[in-house]
């Protein structure tokens, strides 16, 4: 039975279209939707709408609930997750929807969801940044090519690209951190968008569930649905830039026209007609999903852009657009964490006569430290590279701040704890 339902049956087409993916999508937010419950159960009785036996029996089938959905075994057979949990509960669950409507539920739940699917993707973001700067601190005196252009441009260092990464996670983290304050907010109680006339304590709930704050108008508490969705989305498409660009990156450089890294072949693919090929797939991979977790947000947009105030069905649709995007994301810093360990550069590099040109501004600066003026010491090296007679053979001397000789990992670092502080 529905928990809506009002003594007349459906078409069978009109609920397979309207239930949709639900049960599927809200198996991943079972435990929350019961955690939901239970601080909404613990507020009723509280205020005095559930009697107090009535929650002594809720509360250990609602925490026998939350174990099995923990452990992968709640089942979903009836229409979503809100009428399973009420089912399972026998009679009693009757009473655990006072004051509630599913819209303030889902609302709930995805803000559950979300808040500790960030956690996760924080944990993981931290373990990626710890690596980079590592990696960063052991090559910093190994040098590379630098490119504009994809030309050869100026020296380069392993430490410098794998820092510059590192510090792009520390704008990432801004914005994952902004996303979490604007999810951290109670939804619960605005019920379908307008209150409710039971006597509900609000802020109970908030603090029982752990939110930093609650949304305080019932409309606003809906209206935010699909706006908080598209701002963590953004924050993860921000994160999903960085990752592809240093996929991408990686996709170069372990080529054989530029040879700057190896996998470990292990870490390979091979090809079903060519013998010798040792792919780098799954930096492609991690390229492909990054791209294309950059237009969840604008999917979002699409959805709920032009709805008015108050709730309407569209915001179902989100939840199949929105519920993945954490695991794939996941799944790519996992790889990167998995990977990049394991990627040996080549030190020797820079012996490669092409890419003597790479060091022709250091000429230039070597020439104007001398007294000659930048632009003639320009057009000198110039025609020397014109007539192929240029030829470098000096130390460097890259001593600012965020130069290839004064990396300043420890002020990167510190950039970084100062987003968690």
């Amino acid at each position: 039975m529905k928990i809506w339902d009002k003594g007349f049956d459906n078409a069978p087409q009109v609920d397979a279209f309207t239930v949709g993916k639900d049960r599927e999508l809200d198996l991943l937010l079972a435990p929350y939707d019961i955690e939901g419950t239970l601080a909404h159960i613990t507020m009723l009785k509280e205020v005095g709408l559930l009697p107090a036996d009535d929650f002594a029996q809720l509360l250990p089938a609602l925490e026998a609930l939350h174990r099995e959905a923990l452990e992968g075994k709640f089942v979903i057979t009836g229409e979503d997750v809100h009428s399973e949990v009420e089912a399972r509960l026998g009679p009693l669950g009757k009473k655990v929807h006072t004051g509630r409507s599913r819209n303030d539920q889902v609302a709930l739940d995805i803000k559950l969801f979300t808040r500790a699917r960030l956690r996760t993707t924080l944990e993981k973001v931290s373990q990626l940044f710890e690596l980079l700067l590592t990696r960063a601190d052991e090559l910093k005196d190994v040098l590379m090519p630098g490119y504009t252009h994809l030309q050869v441009a100026m020296p380069s260092s392993f430490g410098l690209w794998l820092s510059a990464y590192a510090e792009a996670l520390c704008d990432d983290v801004v914005f994952l951190k902004a996303a979490y304050e604007v999810n951290d907010r109670n939804p619960l109680g605005s019920a379908a968008g307008y209150g409710s006339s039971a006597p509900l304590d609000r802020r109970r709930t908030t603090d029982l569930l752990g939110f930093g704050s609650l949304a305080v108008n019932s409309i606003y508490a809906q209206m935010g649905r699909g706006r908080c969705e598209r701002q963590v989305a953004f924050a993860y498409a921000c994160l999903a830039e960085t990752l592809g660009k240093l996929a991408t990156d990686c996709c170069l450089f372990t080529s054989q026209n530029f040879g700057f890294v190896k996998l470990p072949d292990a870490y390979t693919t091979g090809s079903s007609i060519m013998p010798q090929k040792k792919n780098p797939d799954v930096f492609e991979l991690v390229r492909a999903h990054c791209n294309r977790l950059q237009g969840v947000p604008n999917d979002i947009r699409l959805v709920t852009g032009n709805l008015p105030s108050g709730y309407a069905r569209d915001m179902q649709v989100l939840k199949e657009v929105y519920l993945p995007l954490f695991d794939e994301l996941d799944s790519c810093l996992d790889m990167l964490l998995f990977a990049l360990p394991g990627m040996e550069v080549n030190r020797s590099l820079m012996d490669n006569p092409l890419y003597q040109q790479a060091f022709c501004v250091e000429e230039v600066n070597r020439l104007v430290q001398e007294g000659v003026p930048f632009r003639d010491a320009y057009r000198e090296v110039g025609k020397a590279v014109a007539e192929g007679t240029f030829h470098y053979e000096g130390e460097l001397h890259h001593t600012h701040v965020g130069s290839i000789n004064n990396l300043c990992l420890d002020e990167i670092r510190a950039r970084f704890e100062a987003c968690f502080s």
